[in-house]
């Protein structure tokens, strides 16, 4: 996925994706939804389970959350402000869990594989 995609993507409406440091190997995954105009930020903490991370504003306007129960100095918490403080940084791998960011149907055209988007949604995000 290109550099220019991934804010596009992570702000479809149903984002979940990995970032991966090619420094340290280390990963996280993450999932962004929006709602009501705003994209809450989830962080995978378990081998199903998703908990509240932060909020994102006005695009890239990210805060982490009051009622998050993870620390603002969490590795996950830090890597994902550092992510949004440079998101086209080649410092990381940006990796699509295979998922329209938009409707969460399974890509399967070449196209939408690269960009996280299906076809329609592509579209629609703009």
């Amino acid at each position: 996925m290109q550099p220019n995609d991934r804010i596009k993507f992570m702000l479809a409406g149903n984002a979940t994706f990995t970032i991966v440091s090619k420094k340290t190997g280390v990963r996280f995954t993450y999932n962004v939804f929006a709602k009501n105009d705003m994209h809450f930020v989830k962080v995978l903490t378990g081998p199903d389970t998703y908990s509240f991370l932060g909020t994102i504003f006005n695009g890239l306007d990210y805060r982490h959350g009051r009622k998050s129960q993870i620390s603002e100095g969490a590795p996950s918490a830090l890597a994902f402000h550092w992510f949004m403080a440079q998101p086209g940084t080649d410092s990381v791998e940006f990796f699509h869990a295979g998922k329209c960011g938009r409707c969460g149907r399974e890509l399967t055209v070449p196209e939408s594989i690269e960009s996280g988007l299906g076809p329609e949604c592509s579209r629609r995000v703009g």
